[in-house]
This record gives C-alpha cells, sequence and structure tokens, in this order.
C-alpha cells in the first residue's frame, strides 16, 4: 500500500538578515585583519544566499541581546546553557504554530492524526516539541509521538521512511511530521575557515508534512512515496560532525563536502538506478543545498538542465541552508510553485557521516497552487 505526502507547509522567523547586513557584522565584529576581511567577502559573494531568516534578533547596531550589546557595540558569546534557552522557547513557538497551520491548510482533522514526529538537531527541551504539538492542537492523549534528534540535514528522510513504516503496519495512520531547526543560534566568534562557512550558510526554519495511505482529494497535489534510501559515503566522517561546546553547537563543515559528494555519487546513485541511468528520468532533482557548491556539483556531476535544480537554487537564496527542514523547502516549492513535468522527482539530501540520504515522490492530482514561478509565500521584516 503507497503512502502519500498529502501536503506540506513552511515557516520561518519574522526577522532576516540580507547578505550584506550578515556580511557586513562578520566583517565589523569577527574578522580582525584584512586578509580576513577578503576572506569574509568572497564567502558571502559566492554563498548564493541573498537573505536568511533567524531568531536573533539584534545583529544590528542599537540592538541588545545575548548575543550583542548595543551600547558598548560588542559581539556577545552567550553560554550553551543560554543559547538552549531561546532554542527552547522560540522553538515551541515555531513548531506549534507551524503544526497548527498545516492542519488548517490540510485536508484532516485533528481527530485523524495518529502519530506526531518531530525533527530538530539544534536544541534540546523535554517535554519534547511532539508533547506540545500533541497538546497545542488538541490531539488525542493517546496520539503516538516520536523526536528525531541530532541527525543533521538529511534527518527528514528517516521521518518520512518512518511514517511511511507506520502507513504500512496501520493503513488507517495519519501522520504529523514537523522539523524545526534554529542554526543560528549557534553562531560562533571563531575565524577558521569551517566556522566563517558555517556562519554564512547555516539559517533557521521549520516545515512540516503529512503522510497517510490515505487516496489524496482529487484537487489536492500530493507526492506518492515510491522509496527512501540511505547510503554511506566511505569517506566524510570527520567533514561534516556536530560537537556540543561551552559556546554553543560547533560545526564542522568541510570544504572538501562538495568533492566528496561528487567523487562518491555515481556509486550512491547506480544501485539505486542503474548502472546506465538517465538523470532526465526526473523532472526535478530536490538536492538540499547545503551550499552552493554542493548543487552545483550535482548538476555539473550528472549534466542536469538548470530547470531540475532551479528548487534548490530558490530555497537556498530566499532561506539558506535550514538543516533538517530545508529538504521539506524544496519539495514544497516543487509541489505547489514549479510546473509539473509529469516525471517523478528524486530528492537527495546530505548529513554527518556523511550520509546520503534518497527518496522518490511522484507527484499526483498535479495542479499547483500557484503557477507562477519561483512565488515567496513567507513575509517578513528586515532585521
Amino acid at each position: 500500500m503507497a503512502a502519500y505526502i498529502h501536503h506540506i507547509a513552511t515557516d520561518v522567523p519574522e526577522t532576516f538578515y540580507t547578505r550584506e547586513i550578515a556580511r557586513d557584522f562578520m566583517k565589523e565584529h569577527v574578522a580582525d585583519r584584512d586578509a580576513l576581511n577578503r576572506i569574509l567577502h568572497r564567502v558571502y559573494a559566492m554563498s548564493d544566499i541573498d537573505k536568511r531568516h533567524s531568531v536573533i534578533e539584534e545583529l544590528h547596531a542599537g540592538k541588545s541581546g545575548i548575543f550583542f550589546d548595543g551600547e558598548t557595540n560588542k559581539f556577545l558569546s552567550p553560554t550553551t546553557g543560554q543559547r538552549n534557552d531561546l532554542y527552547t522557547r522560540e522553538a515551541k513557538k515555531m513548531y506549534t504554530r507551524l503544526a497548527q497551520k498545516t492542519l488548517d491548510e490540510s485536508a484532516f482533522d485533528k481527530e485523524d492524526i495518529t502519530h506526531v514526529i518531530t525533527v530538530s538537531c539544534t536544541g534540546f527541551f523535554a517535554p519534547g516539541p511532539d508533547y506540545f504539538v500533541v497538546k497545542s492542537l488538541g490531539l488525542s492523549p493517546a496520539t503516538r509521538r516520536y523526536h528525531i534528534g541530532f541527525m543533521g540535514c538529511y534527518a527528514a528522510f528517516p521521518a518520512l521512511k518512518m511514517a511511511e513504516t507506520i502507513c504500512a503496519e496501520q493503513p488507517d495512520a495519519v501522520v504529523l511530521i514537523v522539523t524545526l531547526e534554529l542554526c543560528t543560534i549557534h553562531l560562533q566568534h571563531k575565524t577558521d575557515m569551517d566556522a566563517l562557512i558555517s556562519a554564512s550558510v547555516f539559517a533557521d526554519g521549520a516545515a512540516s508534512a503529512i503522510v497517510s495511505a490515505r487516496e489524496p482529494e482529487a484537487n489536492r497535489p500530493a507526492f506518492r512515496l515510491n522509496g527512501l534510501h540511505t547510503m554511506l559515503t566511505p569517506e566524510g566522517e570527520k567533514d561534516m560532525a556536530w560537537t556540543i561546546g561551552d559556546s554553543g553547537f560547533d560545526m564542522v563543515l568541510s570544504t572538501y563536502i562538495p568533492d566528496i559528494i561528487e567523487a562518491n555519487l555515481n556509486g550512491l546513485l547506480e544501485p539505486l538506478l542503474g548502472a546506465s541511468f538517465d538523470p532526465n528520468q526526473f523532472g526535478y532533482w530536490a538536492v538540499h543545498p547545503g551550499g552552493r557548491a554542493i548543487v552545483d556539483k550535482v548538476q555539473n556531476s550528472l549534466e542536469l538542465k538548470d530547470d531540475a535544480v532551479a528548487p534548490s537554487r530558490e530555497v537556498l537564496r530566499n532561506y539558506g541552508n535550514m538543516s533538517s527542514a530545508t529538504i521539506l523547502f524544496v519539495l514544497e516549492k516543487i509541489l505547489y510553485h514549479y510546473p509539473h513535468t509529469g516525471k517523478p522527482v528524486l530528492g537527495m539530501a546530505f548529513g554527518p557521516g556523511l550520509t546520503v540520504e534518497t527518496g522518490f515522490f511522484e507527484t499526483v492530482n498535479t495542479q499547483p497552487k500557484q503557477t507562477e514561478l519561483q512565488a515567496d509565500t513567507h513575509a517578513a521584516t528586515p532585521a
């Protein structure tokens, strides 16, 4: 029995920072020499990220908070505890807001939801986000709850696989998945290249999906799940990793990651697609835009047309890398805002390990909500 993604919704914090604001802040408060200023300028110029949303509101002159003292113009280094307090406060609001939005926009009622899966790797609290989603929506206290934590950018795929498995075992199940990452709360003072790249790409956002074996309503576009797979590359364990430090989570994001992906891409795809697979058999390649170089390497290695990765580049440009939530942003764009091609979609995300998750998605009821390309549904207030 097939499982379907019936609805996808997204949410971001109201505050956002343009590329120029983020770059100039780092140049003023982190760079301590001209050479580093030039490196920072190039890193941000090459990012292809125009803006990113953040729960941090004070990275602008005159405002004060745990990251910045507006009176002294000093960039602060909050403790991990302070950062996690911010995560707890903002994540609870965003999880519950998005869960309600998802239900309101879908064809399901709260009485239909049987399972809740929440996903995050950027903070912790207990009772967890799964608990608060159930309570805020007024779901049954018997709702089955799960939380997938600390898996990184690919974690939406294990959540979808869990939902698919639940639906196969319980045909009447309706699973609500909510992913949320507040990556920017781990902004660091460090000047090593890993830290500078992390600061230039990571952002905050949340995305959700409702998965069920129920046939989608005729007037609602949906994705049929046609296979979810996981693979490990033979190298890369030390090139992408999270560790918990005294001043936030330390992200290792090596500049070698795009090259590792490129070197292993065909070897990862051939067992799934065959040795002579045609990349054009897919209408879109929903590549997790962990950074511009990752999308570039996948596109160039497979000789994909620009249209095939346009949704990934749009999400990168408007939102940056929101870790686990990002791939659902890309799939949301494809489902509702891009012309449907009649071909399946191949989704792909990368994370610590180096782990590569892939999924095949077939669009059904292909009448998108909007026909205008690259529509941005989020209203926001610049910092």
